[in-house]
């Protein structure tokens, strides 16, 4: 494995489908193509396919698109998003901790409120990481000093509060190149959350681990992580917060989530219909800040379950049946309408991807400017043979030209 990165495309194709005992016309048929086409791809005769396809064989091969794009070309390494500003302070202050005594921690309450104001300014902001680079690497540093400094039942406050910090960090960090500090934060927010003892730390923490996993490409994990942690909560559901079970409905759209994305059409659809249960179990214009768990969300996740299941006319459908201003975060009601342009680009209505697209980047620039879907589909239209003025400016603002 230490000689992946100097592969191309397609013998990493090759040496992945091989590893899954799948021959070419296995492969073929699962992605819709001939076994011709993937010989085509695996000896590098045509270009790599593009995102709706390369998502295809990654879920037919159980690997993640990073694992089989690499770092082989200036395309890929275009397509992931860059490093914020921001970043190398907060990793300084995930990466430091104070035994000292010499400055009292902040107190237990002060930190929450703090914690809050930071979820808030994050979903008001349009940029959004920016906003968080410049109040997390305090956050970070005040939340692990109380963790390591109280006792007793104010540490267990403290342990609960790390854990969210760590989320809101892993916020931050997502899209970034950065992964070997994502991991970190994931798994240390998950130790802070069972540190805690509270029900609402380890849900946060455990929708925050199945997305880094998912990500990475071990649906398993990431389904066994939901799964056991919803699991562990199920019989305090029914007692539950309006902010439990919103977070108890998050993590059901998680395993959604990640069975549409491994291509399990019926249990991606039983997850969702489950979580929209507990959504209509909601007060009213609640919405769970660290999930934006909603009742107006699931509408957003529909689109997420279709996109992911290379649905792109069931996508659309479900976009037309949803206000995006409805969303009142704007990072989220941006991620919404990527998958939304996704759908359309899926159909081939280039113009439609491009408008919603658009429409995305004006709602929060800094969600699309790191959001590898829409970098790529930018990439995608720039590279058409008729490039529409607005695209070649969405493209120059995301910073793909220049």
């Amino acid at each position: 494995m230490d000689s992946m990165p100097a592969l191309t495309f397609g013998q990493r194709l090759k040496l992945y489908r091989e590893r899954s005992g799948k021959t070419r016309a296995v492969l073929g048929g699962l992605v819709g193509r001939s076994a011709e086409w993937v010989k085509a791809v695996e000896t590098d005769r045509i270009l790599p396919p593009r995102v709706h396809m390369l998502d295809r064989i990654a879920r037919a091969l159980k690997v993640d698109v990073s694992a089989l794009v690499g770092e082989l070309s200036d395309r890929s390494a275009v397509v992931n998003g860059p490093e914020h500003p921001a970043l190398a302070s907060v990793r300084d202050a995930v990466n430091r901790f104070s035994f000292s005594g010499a400055v009292p921690p902040q107190p237990v309450v002060a930190i929450r409120e703090r914690l809050t104001a930071a979820w808030r300014a994050r979903h008001q902001a349009s940029d959004h990481r920016t906003v968080l680079g410049a109040l997390l690497p305090d956050l970070v540093r005040d939340a692990q000093q109380a963790a390591l400094t109280y006792e007793g039942d104010e540490r267990s406050q403290a342990q609960a509060l790390l854990a969210e910090v760590l989320g809101l960090a892993q916020m931050f960090l997502a899209y970034q190149p950065a992964a070997e500090l994502l991991w970190r934060v994931a798994d240390r927010a998950m130790v802070a959350a069972q540190e805690s003892s509270d029900p609402e730390a380890l849900a946060c923490a455990g929708w925050f681990l199945c997305q880094v996993h998912r990500d990475a490409g071990d649906w398993d994990t990431a389904m066994t992580v939901t799964l056991d942690v919803a699991s562990a909560l199920e019989a305090r559901i029914d007692d539950a917060n309006a902010n439990l079970l919103a977070l108890w409905g998050a993590l059901n759209f998680e395993a959604a989530y990640t069975a549409a994305r491994a291509g399990e059409d019926g249990r991606a659809w039983h997850y969702w219909d489950r979580a929209d249960r507990v959504a209509q179990r909601l007060p009213q214009g609640f919405y769970q800040l660290q999930t934006s768990f909603s009742r107006v969300i699931m509408g957003a996740h529909a689109v997420t379950v279709a996109v992911e299941l290379q649905k792109s006319g069931e996508a659309v459908r479900q976009a037309n049946r949803l206000d995006p201003a409805a969303i009142p975060s704007r990072p989220r009601r941006s991620r919404h309408l990527i998958e939304v342009a996704r759908g359309h680009y899926g159909k081939g209505d280039n113009e439609a991807a491009a408008e919603t697209l658009r429409e995305a980047y004006d709602c929060a620039p800094e969600t699309v400017r790191f959001n590898g879907y829409a970098r790529q589909i930018t990439l995608d239209l720039i590279n058409a043979r008729s490039v529409r003025a607005d695209v070649r400016d969405l493209a120059l603002k995301v910073g793909l030209v220049s």
